[in-house]
């Protein structure tokens, strides 16, 4: 059956999702048209592909146990010199993110993982790129501020062709599993100031 490259996370909604992946873009980071805006809850992670089902029965599981919570975003962050990243900054529902992250990756679940470095949730928005292009997108989206009603969180895939492609949406308080069709309006109102 093979091997599959999947990822858990919080889509950010539109229209801050399109607009950041654009700013992205114009940074110069190659990568950014091929990753939905987002916050990770388990990064990229390689599997046999016949344990997806039970990937998928533990993320109901672990989105039955949520509630709905506001997100906020607001400023620039990095990880620099320790990782070539420059992020947009999650200021609330950082805790829900955290709590929810541990339970994906639960050592009793299909998809345990220890992490590289400590979680930390952010928006990632310039990744390995130079290093002017970094200090631009720190600049330039430091003003940068959004809000909105996460819902959920949903399953991803990467295709063989780099790019990552949503498989599921996961709905907190037991509303089930959401293919990923329409998905955007899942969200509450969001908005920029």
């Amino acid at each position: 059956m093979g091997t599959v490259t999947i990822g858990v996370s919080i889509a950010v909604p539109e229209p801050h999702g399109s607009l950041l992946q654009e700013r992205r873009a114009g940074f110069g980071d190659a990568a950014a048209h091929g990753i939905p805006t987002h916050v990770t809850l388990l990064p990229p992670t390689e599997l046999d592909a016949s344990a997806l089902p039970a990937v998928e029965a533990h993320l109901t599981e672990v989105a039955t146990t949520g509630r709905p919570f506001p997100m906020r975003l607001s400023g620039t962050g990095t990880f620099r010199p320790l990782s070539p990243v420059v992020y947009v900054r999650v200021v609330q529902g950082a805790e829900d993110c955290t709590w929810l992250q541990q339970r994906v990756r639960d050592a009793s679940g299909p998809v345990a993982l220890e992490l590289r470095f400590p979680y930390h949730p952010h928006v990632t928005v310039a990744h390995g790129i130079d290093e002017d292009a970094m200090d631009r997108a720190f600049e330039e989206l430091a003003g940068f501020d959004a809000e909105w009603s996460c819902t959920g969180f949903a399953l991803y895939e990467q295709g063989s062709d780099g790019v990552w492609r949503k498989l599921r949406e996961f709905v907190f308080g037991g509303a089930g599993v959401v293919p990923s069709q329409g998905s955007a309006s899942r969200f509450g109102r969001s908005a920029v100031s």
